[in-house]
């Protein structure tokens, strides 16, 4: 027995003299020492020095876990250190929010001015548009598409005679860039819906004519092109290709240097369905880029450079939060390895995975991640302002969505006040049950999404796509435009007619009054747990409990020294334990 006592302790005084970093790898003669006591059914006693020592290594550890969910006004109270990563945060509110203003008033007038310009095109190159024409414009007669597709080439070559915009034609090499006229049919089609008959070959021919705005207006028009014809019954569709340049000078008023855009054009006449009904529409593709020549009369770009400084500070403050919060996720794990082996050791249980996450500060993640967001975000801005990148969309979302996360965040310190904290308690206890009880929902309402959109699809506008169909059950399970959707139904057959009614009375009665019922009450209900624990003031988890027996409050003075490793002190525990048995 004495020899096994010795070679425990001589197990001991290695491990404290070695000085191993890993906390694993420290407490691991601790709990070889332990069990052996356990099974000699002490026969090895400690002195009461070293249970004093043993209660000492308790307390300090208990009260550094203390310290650890202490809010940072609590930790300035224990310790006096300055509470900079709330600072930090409540600086990059400020300055992200300024930031993000700056940026949508500017992306405010990219998106109006491409907007503003391609209801201009319709106007200018469709005959007889009307804004209440969108999306409906179409064309029924031969003599009305060759009318159109002249009437826009003609639009074309005496554009500068009729735009009341900065718009000019592209030029290459010194000649303006062509008008192109490209037509895509069946390359053989015999077709006799008299006799019943067709003979097509699927494989699809494209023929294009080039149009130089310069030329044909010296040309007196378009006498050179009169071979220009369409073969309809083979047809699918005819596009019409031009491009133009134009500057935004309204960014000039809010001290921005303006861009110039080429706006690439596409006119296109639509007739894959070969219903008779030829549908024309207009699109854009923009590009953006800075301009070669530029001079605004009492501006120095000092402004530009200013903004960009701005966002330097914004990558710098993100940056450094960034690091602060890493460091503190990365000590937070380090504890919870800490408390699991320390509880193993002590206690002899296992530490719940539940409180294992309490050391993961989910707050910390979302602030990563919104960090992360607005330095690439802020990234992007800069070459923006710079004019070497046009990505504005995406620029947009990643600022929009770390703007929401960090105002998001402010929600954690409110939580310090237990008023406010019970939305958090509630919220975090929640979210697996309702996780749960949205992916049961979800099936039937996938069911339903897809029902709708097979059965209805061809007679209600809502009901015409599948993204259409999801957005219309949602609005209908929040009370939107019901009466609506029961009356835009075309089909006036009875099949179709009552099957639409038997559909939308089980779906609303079933979501409504069921589903959206119990997602309400499975809210309520963890409410009103949370709200009785806090009455109660009873500790929900080993770690609260556990935490909870420390008395010491943060203005006692006892956390002002640094407490040594929880290891080392299990060490000193362990070697002096065994230096009586010697």
């Amino acid at each position: 027995m004495t020899q096994r006592n010795d070679s425990h302790c001589g197990e001991a005084a290695h491990w404290c003299t070695a000085g191993v970093s890993s906390v694993m790898e420290d407490l691991e003669p601790l709990l070889a020492v332990r069990s052996e006591e356990r099974r000699l059914n002490g026969q090895c006693t400690w002195s009461s020095h070293t249970q004093s020592l043993e209660s000492k290594v308790v307390e300090d550890f208990r009260r550094r876990l203390k310290y650890f969910f202490m809010n940072p006004c609590e930790k300035y109270k224990a310790r006096t250190r300055k509470p900079w990563k709330l600072i930090l945060q409540i600086l990059k509110i400020a300055i992200i929010t300024a930031q993000l203003v700056s940026f949508g008033l500017s992306n405010e007038m990219m998106v109006t001015f491409k907007d503003e310009n391609l209801m201009t095109f319709r106007h200018l190159f469709l005959k007889g548009y009307k804004d209440h024409l969108m999306g409906r414009y179409a064309l029924y007669t031969k003599a009305d598409v060759y009318d159109h597709i002249y009437y826009i080439i003609n639009r074309y070559i005496n554009l500068q005679n009729l735009t009341v915009g900065n718009l000019a034609y592209e030029s290459t090499d010194g000649m303006h860039t062509p008008l192109s006229v490209c037509q895509e049919f069946y390359r053989n089609s015999s077709i006799d819906p008299g006799n019943e008959t067709f003979d097509i070959d699927p494989h699809i021919d494209k023929e294009c004519i080039s149009i130089y705005p310069a030329l044909s207006f010296h040309n007196g028009g378009l006498g050179t092109h009169t071979n220009f014809s369409l073969d309809f019954k083979r047809l699918l569709s005819v596009n019409i290709y031009l491009t133009l340049k134009t500057i935004n000078l309204q960014t000039v008023r809010h001290h921005e240097l303006p861009d110039c855009y080429v706006f690439n054009i596409m006119i296109m006449f639509d007739n894959h369905a070969h219903s008779g009904k030829i549908k024309v529409d207009v699109k854009n593709d923009v590009t953006i880029y800075e301009c070669r020549d530029w001079n605004v009369e009492g501006t120095s770009g000092k402004l530009d450079y200013l903004l960009i400084m701005f966002d330097y500070v914004v990558i710098l403050a993100c940056f450094t939060s960034l690091i602060l919060c890493t460091r503190s996720v990365i000590n937070g794990i380090q504890l919870q390895f800490e408390f699991n082996i320390f509880f193993h050791a002590y206690y002899n249980k296992i530490v719940t995975w539940s409180d294992r996450l309490e050391f993961v500060n989910g707050w910390y993640i979302l602030i990563i991640v919104s960090d992360t967001l607005t330095i690439a975000g802020s990234a992007l801005k800069i070459g923006i302002q710079s004019k070497y990148l046009t990505s504005y969309d995406v620029c947009s979302i990643l600022l929009g969505t770390a703007t929401m996360l960090v105002w998001v965040g402010v929600i954690r310190y409110l939580g310090f006040f237990k008023k406010y904290n019970i939305l958090i308690l509630t919220l975090r206890a929640a979210f697996p049950n309702v996780i749960r009880f949205c992916c049961c929902a979800a099936m039937i309402y996938l069911g339903y999404c897809f029902c709708g959109w097979i059965v209805l699809g061809p007679y209600h506008d809502k009901f015409r796509t599948l993204d259409k169909v999801t957005e219309c059950l949602f609005s209908l399970i929040n009370g939107d435009d019901m009466y609506g959707t029961f009356l835009n139904i075309r089909y006036k057959g009875y099949m179709v007619w009552l099957f639409s009614r038997l559909y939308l009375y089980s779906f609303i009665s079933l979501f409504v009054y069921m589903v959206l019922s119990l997602f309400i009450a499975l809210i309520t209900d963890t409410y009103e747990t949370i709200k009785h624990h806090q009455q109660d003031k009873a500790p929900v988890s080993q770690l609260q409990a556990f935490i909870t027996e420390c008395r010491d409050e943060p203005e006692s003075g006892r956390y002002q020294t640094d407490e040594e490793p929880a290891s080392c002190c299990f060490c000193s525990c362990c070697f002096s334990g065994c230096s009586k048995k010697m």
